[in-house]
């Protein structure tokens, strides 16, 4: 496929027909394991002289066509699908860091990410530390010999504030230290790898998806960064692996191609620790990617119009929203955001956290559940939710307020998802 627009890649990238049955729907290939052609293949296999698969927990067919397709729209080399994206979190962090290792983290993040890094991830020995991504240059400060990444959201909630990419991707590529993006909430609309990010992470479970039936994740590897060029920066791809023959990933898979990041994931990540995608989720996540372009103009629109209409509510003290911001942050969404700004919306009632649960128990329409990035619209209350688990500092430092109500605003009719805004709003102020 020589095409680089999102719309014909979503349709074609990775997949043609099945060579076996001329199918042109990817086959959802519901097998544990694979015929070895022979003894000499299967060591080939196992020794990583040739690609292929070997058992459902590292690959599968199904399983690798979603990888291709979401590796080509973001203009990646190679990718790994996962069991969530929590485990995508994890691993991209896991597959570069070890006890006593660290990493620099943006403090505007998902709730459920701020707790894996706080303290499962401190618990198994890496520190994370995290740093105000208002100025980048925090992230260089924070740096020290064991660092070994740099972690951020592209539109993090709930402050909708683009990050930096380019500029603390800057930062660390002359130190050795790759920027890892948490695309989550802004597939298509940023390609984290055009601005100098390294590695690429989702949560398929949302906008891929779209359509609230599955959870996954997803890691892409951009093939543009030089692991061997810091060898005492980046350890775990430039010293033997005693876990797969002593190894050394970023010499042992050039034959392969500048997916050294990816396939250690692949082979010990994965194989030992298991979060391994069902060959079903993979083949509804490219069902989802077929109408990802569509869907993101839609909510980008849809979500627009929200904001303007809560802006101009008297009973709602502030909108949170990339076309709300001002100064830095205003600039930030012009130089990132210029295909759309996302389907996410925020916004604080005068009344406070009384007014916010008694506005989220008034919805008809809209769907009170944890996701986001449904084709449905979709409302929460964060700090009850999934922001609990937080303390009252660390919600702020998220940007997470008593009276905050997250918005996931779908693709139904524009006139519809105000209705039920405003008979909401209505009731929660009244």
């Amino acid at each position: 496929m020589t095409s680089k627009n999102p719309e014909t890649l979503a349709l074609h990238a990775g997949w043609r027909r099945d060579s076996a049955t001329n199918a042109v729907a990817v086959p959802i290939y519901q097998t544990t394991s694979f015929q070895f052609d022979s003894s000499e293949h299967a060591a080939n296999l196992f020794g990583l002289r040739e690609l292929g698969n070997i058992y459902t927990r590292i690959m599968n067919p199904t399983q690798d066509a979603f990888e291709q397709r979401i590796a080509a729209l973001e203009g990646g080399v190679a990718a790994l699908a996962l069991a969530s994206g929590q485990a995508a979190s994890a691993f991209s962090v896991q597959n570069l860091a070890r006890a006593g290792d660290n990493i620099v983290s943006s403090t505007d993040l998902y709730g459920g990410t701020w707790n894996l890094f706080a303290n499962t991830l401190k618990d198994q020995g890496i520190e994370v530390r995290f740093v105000d991504p208002t100025d980048p240059e925090a992230f260089r400060r924070a740096t020290d010999d064991r660092t070994r990444a740099y972690y951020a959201e592209t539109l993090p909630n709930p402050k909708l504030i683009p990050f930096p990419i380019a500029e603390v991707a800057a930062i660390g590529r002359p130190l050795g230290i790759p920027l890892i993006m948490d695309n989550t909430a802004a597939p298509l609309l940023v390609r984290p790898f055009d601005h100098g990010a390294a590695v690429v992470m989702y949560s398929a479970t949302k906008y891929i998806g779209g359509h609230g039936t599955s959870i996954g994740g997803v890691v892409i590897d951009g093939g543009n960064f030089d692991w061997e060029a810091h060898p005492a920066r980046q350890p775990l791809l430039n010293q033997p692996d005693p876990s797969y023959h002593g190894a050394v990933w970023s010499q042992a898979v050039k034959p392969l191609g500048p997916i050294a990041y990816i396939l250690k994931m692949r082979v010990t990540l994965l194989r030992d620790l298991g979060a391994a995608i069902a060959p079903f989720n993979s083949f509804l996540f490219l069902q989802g990617i077929e109408t990802l372009p569509l869907r993101m103009r839609a909510h980008s629109e849809n979500a627009l119009a929200v904001a303007k209409y809560l802006a101009g509510r008297k009973d709602v003290a502030r909108v949170i929203h990339p076309s709300q911001h001002t100064g830095a942050a205003a600039e930030r969404t012009a130089k990132y955001l210029p295909k759309g700004m996302g389907g996410l919306c925020g916004f604080e009632l005068a009344g406070g956290l009384d007014a916010g649960r008694k506005f989220i128990d008034s919805l008809k329409m809209f769907y009170h559940v944890a996701n986001i990035g449904d084709a449905r619209s979709l409302a929460i209350h964060p700090g009850s939710t999934t922001h609990s688990q937080l303390t009252e500092a660390e919600q702020a430092a998220t940007g997470v307020t008593p009276g905050y109500v997250r918005l996931s605003v779908g693709i139904e009719h524009i006139d519809d998802i105000l209705a039920d805004l405003g008979q909401a709003l209505d009731a929660a102020t009244a």
